[in-house]
């Protein structure tokens, strides 16, 4: 954790929603006026679209059907938990990018389903936002999770998140149904050994919970709605937090735990601004005073 140079870090798995977290704080960040230096979790896979293809296949062959993009083997943690803390430390470290389609291999010049080329951060960024599967994590090797200064979990209830994953992936991506069950069935054991021990490491997780019946994800036609939805919002820490306040902010709320309130889906996006600006409000003053 630094004062000086402040990092917020929004982790989740593949289809929990956490690019529409992202929005909502880069929209804070404009408002703000913070000059966020923003990098991505994607960008730390160990391999890119075809090498993926290639290891997992010849894993598969030697009998280990679990290995995918949640798990450490597949990842690049050392040099995430370097990135963080090399930023920490003077505001400033390494980054690149994956390329995800076409649109942005034009953008960058490079195929898709590859990265760009490690690059040195600019310096003179008022913080440094992540967002993707592993910002919370700790392991026996690295602890990523210390360094950062404000961790987000956003963590829809797992038939909610399989919806989510299956719909974007088969519309976005081109995917069949089968395909992404086949990932979804692979990644299982990873999601437990390394993506949910992450949300007790996070100050605060958002958990969307549909209020329509998702029993069977694989056959939903349609993603609830967040009018069809609950989000529950857990604070690791509830010192500081004005809950009547936010109470009465947010109409149809109510506190179902002493650091838990529950919110109509849709006003998540007005929870998070109420909850998260005065949060980075804190960290840009900190900084401030103490330079």
């Amino acid at each position: 954790m630094s004062i000086k140079h402040p990092i917020i870090s929004v982790t989740g798995s593949s289809g929990a929603g956490t690019s529409s977290v992202t929005n909502t704080f880069n929209t804070i960040f404009r408002r703000e006026q913070v000059n966020a230096i923003c990098i991505k979790g994607d960008a730390f896979h160990r391999y890119d679209r075809m090498e993926m293809k290639r290891v997992m296949t010849e894993q598969t062959a030697n009998g280990n059907t679990r290995f995918s993009h949640f798990g450490e083997d597949a990842n690049l943690l050392n040099e995430l938990e370097e990135t963080f803390r090399s930023y920490g430390e003077r505001g400033t470290g390494k980054n690149r990018l994956y390329i995800h389609d076409q649109a942005e291999s034009e953008e960058y010049n490079a195929p898709p389903g590859t990265f760009t080329e490690w690059e040195q951060m600019p310096e003179g960024s008022d913080l440094l936002f992540y967002e993707g599967l592993h910002g919370a994590i700790v392991t026996d090797k690295v602890n990523v999770a210390r360094h950062a200064d404000l961790k987000i979990g956003v963590v829809p209830v797992i038939n909610l998140e399989w919806i989510q994953k299956l719909h974007r992936d088969r519309d976005a991506r081109g995917y069949s149904t089968e395909a992404v069950t086949e990932t979804i069935v692979r990644r299982i054991p990873d999601y437990v050994d390394y993506i949910c021990p992450q949300f007790t490491e996070t100050d605060i997780n958002f958990q969307r919970v549909p209020t329509v019946d998702t029993s069977n994800p694989f056959t939903s036609r349609w993603i609830p709605t967040p009018d069809e939805s609950l989000v529950v919002i857990r604070f690791k820490d509830p010192y500081g937090f004005d809950f009547p306040y936010l109470v009465a902010m947010l109409p149809g709320s109510f506190m179902s735990r002493a650091n838990s309130i529950v919110i109509p889906g849709n006003k998540l996006d007005l929870a998070m601004q109420l909850i998260l600006t005065p949060m980075i409000q804190r960290l840009i003053e900190q900084k401030k005073r103490s330079n």
